[in-house]
């Protein structure tokens, strides 16, 4: 007795699903890095600049948070929405049983 196989199709949506999910994740990720990043040499940058060394640094990265927050949300919804859904609807399915006789 062998385990059942999936039907190819079946694991087919599901690496899709899986490689959008892990594109999402690595793309907020990235931003994540890159907002913090910009926050910081900015912050670093006027702090020079201004001659109050820790005051644009510190407000900046704090104010990064709430922007890399947005940004991964943003970053997330729009990859997901682009996701079509892979499972029929039930009342679908009932329909095409009928049509068959079942």
């Amino acid at each position: 007795m062998e385990p059942e196989k999936k039907a190819p199709e079946r694991d087919r949506r599901q690496y899709a699903t899986n490689v959008i999910l892990v594109s999402a994740a690595g793309l907020a990720g990235c931003l994540t890095v890159a907002i913090i990043f910009v926050a910081l040499v900015v912050g670093l940058w006027l702090d020079s600049t201004f001659d109050t060394r820790p005051l644009f640094t510190i407000i900046l990265m704090i104010g990064s948070v709430p922007v890399t927050l947005v940004a991964m949300l943003w970053v997330v919804r729009m990859t997901t929405s682009r996701m079509k859904p892979a499972v029929k609807n039930q009342s679908e399915g009932l329909q095409e049983a009928e049509h068959r006789g079942e």
